[in-house]
């Protein structure tokens, strides 16, 4: 084992120094075009990550871009699920993120073996899961979704097909009721959008009566019943951007801001306010802030901390996501 191998395995990243008067924006650029490189990052992570990323997007643009890309190596700045679902659609690419400990907490609210028990109880169900899953959750689902697309999805089927539904159980109950349709839930859930605090947000509203409420629907239900407007983060971008209205509060992780900023910056954007007293006073996502420039260096230069799927999940995840992939086009 070498150095580096023994450093992620035991922090998870490589811990290598990184010298002091290094320009490491410039350093990250050069080894990308050196090694063939694409960056992709999540709206979610920091600010100075998407200002070099290649592409930056939500998990259904990520997803398609990691399929798209001719590059090598793709150094997937978001958590790790979206690094492995690169993998599953490029097993012949390098995917390496900046750190292994950028989990999800959605993700790992659904362990595949318990899962594979409750699923075994619905044997004539189609399971759609949500792309916040672990490739081994995938490899158990017939159509994957996103945030994007998981209502085109669900209505594509016959309205007959009986359907599992994992593992958000709050963007299920939202597809539930926005379709009709009577689906089993898994009851798994997202850190960040849960705690949003509906005291502090009662409180924000009345300070701001001319605000639109903007929310991702990973929210809890009665966030979402209140929302003027309800879409993925790709969705509220856009909706922010053709609204003539010009203040919104924005019911996400705050990383989504940045972007937002960047698009409408005459427009009055708040971020709806989280349970913890945090220095932002927003909701934040404590498994995408584990990125940073310094690990994104160290990831492209030493091509570690490297993703690695067994075939046999890969094989079954492929088909899961490829079939979202064909059902999405033109979403």
């Amino acid at each position: 084992m070498t150095t580096i191998e023994a450093q992620v395995n035991r922090y998870g990243y490589v811990t290598e120094a990184i010298a002091e008067d290094i320009d490491l924006v410039a350093e990250i650029n050069r080894l990308k075009k050196e090694k063939n490189a694409v960056i992709l990052a999540h709206y979610y992570v920091d600010a100075e990550i998407q200002d070099l990323a290649d592409y930056i997007g939500d998990s259904l643009g990520l997803s398609q871009q990691a399929a798209a890309t001719d590059a090598d190596m793709i150094v997937f700045c978001g958590v790790h699920f979206m690094g492995e679902t690169a993998k599953v659609l490029s097993p012949q690419k390098k995917v390496v993120i900046p750190d292994l400990n950028a989990g999800c907490s959605l993700a790992d609210s659904a362990p595949a073996d318990k899962f594979a028990a409750f699923k075994a109880q619905y044997p004539d169900h189609i399971v759609i899961s949500y792309i916040n899953c672990s490739a081994e959750i995938k490899a158990l689902t017939d159509i994957v979704c996103t945030s994007s697309n998981a209502l085109q999805i669900v209505e594509s089927l016959p309205k007959d097909q009986k359907i599992i539904f994992a593992p958000d159980a709050n963007l299920g109950r939202y597809v539930a009721h926005k379709t009709g349709r009577d689906m089993v839930l898994w009851d798994g859930a997202c850190i960040v959008h849960i705690d949003i605090s509906r005291e502090k947000l009662a409180q924000l509203r009345e300070e701001h009566p001319d605000a639109l409420l903007i929310a991702h629907p990973e929210c809890k239900e009665d966030i979402l019943k209140q929302a003027d407007f309800v879409s993925s983060t790709t969705g509220l971008l856009k909706f922010v951007k053709d609204s003539p209205h010009e203040k919104f509060i924005v019911a996400t992780e705050a990383g989504i801001l940045h972007k937002m900023k960047q698009s409408v910056p005459d427009k009055k954007l708040i971020p709806a306010p989280g349970s913890d007293n945090n220095t932002c006073a927003c909701s934040e996502c404590p498994y995408m802030k584990m990125n940073t420039l310094e690990k994104v260096y160290n990831a492209l230069y030493y091509e570690q901390p490297e993703i690695f799927v067994p075939e046999d999940i890969r094989l079954k995840a492929y088909d899961s996501v490829a079939r979202m992939l064909e059902l999405s086009k033109g979403i």
